[in-house]
């Protein structure tokens, strides 16, 4: 991992990109990093867009502010490829990260003039078949890990089996669900 990578998430409420980039930033801390991982509302209702950011460094992170040029962006709604500016300040050397059952070819063509490399993966599919709910934040989760190598997948793996075991102590078929959802997408995500 380079000294600092910087993460940024579209979603909309309700749709755990909050969450997402708040796991991410334990499971990093876990390893040894320095973290930031915080998000930014406008109007707060369920549906309305969301960001979320993540700071991960090897180094002490003295930056306080949200994150204009990120290197990875993840779209955890599709939708929102419509209506924002997902590339805003990506760098080309970073990813992309989408929410779709559409290819990254497909997908292209909705991202403005981005030249970078682009990923996606059907989240909202896997969390239905591993939870039966459409809660694609832990699909995401895996998928940005898997395409930045910002950590160790199988410390990652561990980490979050912890995590979600805590989490959901009173709920052992969630943990289950959750943890298919996790390895699937990372065996999943396309553009790589």
């Amino acid at each position: 991992m380079s000294k600092l990578i910087e993460i940024r998430w579209h979603g909309r409420g309700g749709q755990g990109a909050k969450t997402a980039s708040l796991l991410l930033a334990d499971a990093a801390f876990n390893t040894g990093c320095y973290v930031q991982g915080f998000p930014e509302y406008g109007p707060e209702r369920m549906g309305a867009p969301i960001t979320a950011y993540n700071r991960i460094s090897t180094e002490k992170i003295t930056v306080h502010s949200n994150i204009y040029e990120p290197d990875y962006v993840v779209v955890v709604d599709e939708s929102l490829l419509e209506s924002i500016d997902v590339t805003a300040g990506l760098k080309e050397e970073g990813a992309i990260v989408i929410n779709t059952e559409k290819s990254p070819e497909e997908i292209k063509n909705h991202l403005r003039d981005y030249k970078g490399k682009v990923c996606t993966i059907a989240a909202g599919k896997i969390s239905e078949e591993a939870l039966g709910k459409n809660f694609p934040n832990t699909p995401m989760l895996g998928a940005i890990v898997k395409v930045s190598g910002i950590m160790d997948e199988e410390a990652f793996v561990k980490d979050m089996e912890s995590s979600f075991a805590h989490k959901f102590a009173t709920k052992p078929e969630v943990l289950k669900g959750n943890m298919e959802a996790l390895k699937r997408s990372m065996e999943e995500v396309k553009g790589i």
